[in-house]
């Protein structure tokens, strides 16, 4: 792919399938033939290209949009009617911004200067203004603040009327950016400068690919070199975005890790957000304007909807084309930073501190906590940076990632939990599940079952596949349980159950299986998958840059599946999400852990009620994390594994596997009406099992 050649170079016209004008998308470079025939095998994989991600949530929208997004690292683009003016409602707030911040650069302001609030001038839609009384004299950077971090109106119009009502649109055309335009001051038509234009857009005028301009403008400190704004202020300006509190839109539905620093807009049939995403896989800079929307709620409208969905595709689909770009080296942890790093950060601090010296865990790395550092530098005999590095990380030792403190793996794992007494008493099958089976573990044989042939979304059972996958290689390549995975973006950010695994970090494969099965966790999937599958490409007919490794891991899941004889299963992915063609039947998944439980480590690993691991970062720091299994049956003597599996699709699933008296049966039951039902169910179906003697079950 050619992700790296110029913007201009690359540029592709396609007619528009959401209906008129032009979609400028992606690179002229479509993937390969090798790259199409795995995804194919594999049924899955990240779209193809932004406008395969994008095209599917904005065609059935009702009402105008305009998109335009582009990756700042590498140039990718892509743009739908990215060249048409249209309203930008208060998103023309961030033009503003800039232009008070060039009235700094020239001197016709400083952002100190006193700007005194009267009566009269005073709008609606001025939720903080509101709170303040009539003479209230605060500094002109203040104004600018409440106008982009709560779109305060009142504020915003003390900042035009500072800088001059023509400074912004002025600016903006010596920026080449002509169509963005502020047509009047906030609910103040008759202030307009365009009166013709403030008919047909309102407040102010843009287009989708002028405002991803701007913002990239920013981002690259173009700005600054052009002396349109003081040297050293991109970091305020987007600052100052980063403080906007309306998350109603692109914010909302973001994956974990990126943060977004961006402005909205909202009238009534306009809903609009630009801004830059930033995290694994940027930075992004994106517009999306909206209008003619036919849903014109105030709050939880489609366009609103749309907007967020758009900002998960575009942040998903950069993590995963970009998760190699994630340095390789140790990262520094400085002011500015936020997250859960952090809060462990400050919790180990404390740990370590006087007590009067300790910080508050609030996820925030602001002075506080870098003079907290500095202060356990100084007692360490480091030099006072205030910055973590990995002497620091090292010095600190093992992070504190909960209170109480999580124990050491060595004290986790050789704790005994205790047993329950057995249950064997026999009965009829009771089940809310709609489909199960039971079959003897020693011979195969099916002992009852109810739709146990119908093909039906088998959820996070899939990891039963994803493990034995794992360890089939691992038969051939002992050393493969010792090699050690960096954590992908992708894995680190994929949702739904966890192992609570970070971008970065470091894990041998033999404790990533116990991730996998224990806590279910989805991340792990996508590690292992991603891992086992780039030695798979390797060894493959393709060149192993040509394929998605986890889409060529997939794909051996799918022949595995037909080796031990499954004919009507089908996996999509690693972790059991649901999926078109992702299923499987109960009496397949029996099969399944019959040939997997011949494997004496998944038997261990299944049959592990809690695992403690030790988890590196390539950051330089480490954690202790405790995995518990999900598989509430482990406490009861008798039963020893296998794999739980909830979505809303799939209802509460459980594949199990028990012991009476010698004879050791399999358990599946699929679409239980809840966690606790499917438990009722699999030890009802047990008794009944075990109460047919062997000698004359089916």
């Amino acid at each position: 792919m050619t992700c790296g050649a110029a913007r201009e170079e690359r540029w592709d016209h396609a007619v528009d399938r959401a209906g008129g004008g032009t979609s400028v998308v992606g690179w002229r470079g479509r993937p390969c033939s090798w790259w199409r025939w795995w995804r194919g095998a594999a049924g899955r994989g990240p779209a193809d290209s932004l406008e395969d991600a994008l095209l599917p949530l904005i065609t059935p929208h009702e009402g105008r949009v305009a998109v335009a997004v582009e990756h700042l690292a590498t140039g990718e683009w892509y743009g739908l009617r990215a060249d048409e003016p249209m309203p930008t409602a208060s998103l023309v707030k961030l033009p503003v911004m800039v232009a008070a911040y060039r009235a700094v650069r020239e001197g016709r302001v400083t952002l100190a200067d006193r700007v005194a609030l009267t009566a009269a001038d005073r709008v609606p839609g001025s939720r903080v203004v509101e709170l303040l009384s009539d003479g209230a004299d605060l500094p002109l950077v203040d104004w600018i603040r409440m106008m982009i971090a709560t779109s305060d109106n009142t504020a915003t119009n003390l900042v035009v009327e500072r800088i001059g009502r023509p400074a912004t649109t002025a600016l903006m055309h010596d920026l080449g950016l002509g169509e963005i335009r502020l047509n009047s001051l906030v609910y103040r038509r008759d202030t307009s400068l365009d009166p013709d234009r403030s008919r047909l857009y309102g407040l102010g005028s843009g287009t989708a690919a002028e405002f991803v301009r701007l913002l990239a403008m920013l981002h690259g400190g173009e700005l600054e070199s052009r002396g349109i704004i003081p040297a050293g202020s991109s970091p305020a300006l987007v600052g100052h975005l980063l403080a906007c509190d309306d998350t109603r839109m692109v914010p909302r539905e973001l994956p974990t890790g990126w943060r977004c620093a961006h402005k909205t807009g909202a009238v009534s049939g306009s809903r609009t957000d630009a801004g830059l995403l930033l995290g694994p896989g940027g930075p992004v800079a994106y517009c999306i304007l909206t209008t003619d929307n036919k849903d014109r709620r105030v709050e939880g409208s489609a366009a609103e909807d749309l907007a967020a969905a758009c900002g998960r595709e575009i942040a998903g689909y950069f993590a995963a084309r970009h998760a190699e770009d994630r340095p390789t080296g140790p990262q520094p942890l400085a002011q500015g930073a936020t997250g859960v790093v952090v809060e462990e950060l400050q919790r180990t601090l404390n740990a370590r501190l006087p007590a009067g010296a300790r910080l508050g865990v609030d996820g925030d790395f602001g002075p506080a906590t870098a003079a907290g550092v500095r202060a356990f530098q100084k007692e360490a005999g480091l030099p006072e940076t205030g910055i973590v590095d990995t002497a620091t990380w090292q010095a600190l030792g093992t992070l504190l990632t909960a209170d109480p403190a999580v124990p050491a793996p060595e004290m986790v794992n050789a704790e005994r939990l205790p047993l329950a007494g057995a249950d064997g008493v026999a009965g009829p099958p009771r089940t809310t599940a709609p489909s199960w089976v039971i079959v003897d573990a020693a011979s195969g044989r099916r002992v009852a079952g109810r739709e146990a042939d119908t093909a039906r979304s088998p959820a996070s059972i899939t990891k039963v596949m994803t493990a034995l996958v794992v360890l089939r290689m691992a038969a051939t390549d002992p050393g493969l349980l010792d090699e050690v995975i960096t954590v992908s973006t992708r894995a680190g950010q994929e949702t739904g159950s966890s192992a609570t695994l970070r971008p970065g970090d470091r894990l041998s494969v033999r404790e990533m299986l116990y991730g996998l099965m224990l806590p279910s966790g989805n991340d792990a999937s996508v590690a292992l998958g991603e891992h086992c599958g780039a030695k798979l490409a390797a060894a493959g007919p393709a060149p192993a840059d040509a394929v998605d490794p986890l889409d060529v891991f997939i794909a051996r899941m799918n022949a595995t599946a037909a080796e031990v004889g499954l004919t009507r299963t089908g996996y999509r992915n690693t972790h059991g999400k649901t999926a078109p063609g992702h299923e499987t039947t109960a009496a397949e998944i029996a099969t399944l852990v019959r040939v997997a439980m011949a494997m004496p480590l998944f038997r261990e690993i299944v049959a592990t009620r809690q695992r403690g691991a030790t988890i590196a970062s390539t950051d330089g720091y480490r954690r202790h994390v405790v995995w518990n299994n999900t598989n509430r049956l482990l406490p009861i003597a008798g039963y020893s594994g296998v794999k739980t599996g909830t979505t809303a699709a799939a209802g509460c699933c459980l594949a199990a596997w028990g012991e009476h008296e010698g004879r050791e049966l399999v358990v599946v039951v699929l679409g239980a009406t809840s966690t606790d039902a499917r438990y009722v169910d699999a030890r009802n179906l047990f008794a009944h099992g075990w109460a047919l003697p062997a000698a004359v079950a089916p």
